[in-house]
């Protein structure tokens, strides 16, 4: 089979899978969740294009909200008012309509987001190991919580406290060093197998 018959294909088979998402979401969103430098951005661009759904970064919507980047909220008014306005942002994206939502990394250990995504949508946690997720952080500076002598030790501490919350997700993928679009398509395929018995489960209506 030549490669232009199996690209016809693999977009058949997304848009097939494409359909079935979109019917048991109903209008909810998916959200991706896991700690930063895991490529949530990343690869909820991409299934924004696989599925036709818009695509939003909370921690730009922050930003919008607070008319200042992320490290200047907390270097001028610390990491509680931060969640605090993060808490507020999510909960309005989460009523704002359909979305592919991409969190911040501390955002799912809130409760109360946790309620609000299982409620308006259905959470896909991307987890990575430590040395994929170092070499992807050191590439950006703006990591408030990595401000430290020792990165890689608190990347591990916030691993260590925040995958067994993460682990609560609905959807989990392991994201590693391979394309976006490999990634993308395991959530799209798994999205596509577990979606409708999650919407049956939830009574979505």
């Amino acid at each position: 089979m030549n490669t232009a018959s199996t690209q016809d294909i693999n977009r058949a088979v997304i848009a097939d899978r494409s359909s079935t998402i979109r019917r048991a979401l109903g209008g909810r969103s998916i959200v991706l969740v896991g700690i930063m430098g895991v490529g949530k951005s990343t690869i909820g661009k991409r299934l924004s294009q696989y599925l036709d759904i818009p695509f939003v970064d909370a921690d730009k919507e922050i930003e919008k909200a607070a008319g200042m980047d992320i490290q200047d909220i907390f270097d001028q008014f610390g990491e509680e008012a931060f969640r605090s306005g993060e808490k507020k942002v999510i909960k309005r994206l989460m009523n704002e309509g359909q979305k592919i939502l991409a969190t911040g990394g501390g955002a799912f250990m809130n409760e109360d987001i946790r309620g609000d995504i299982a409620e308006s949508g259905v959470s896909v946690w991307l987890n990575a190991d430590l040395d994929i997720l170092m070499k992807r952080v050191q590439r950006r500076a703006n990591r408030p919580l990595l401000k430290t002598e020792d990165p890689e030790g608190i990347m591990q501490a916030l691993l260590d406290e925040r995958n067994p919350v993460y682990a609560l997700s609905d959807i989990h993928i392991e994201s590693r060093t391979v394309s976006r679009d490999v990634i993308a398509g395991e959530v799209v395929d798994l999205l596509a197998e577990k979606l409708p018995a999650i919407a049956e489960e939830r009574d979505w209506r």
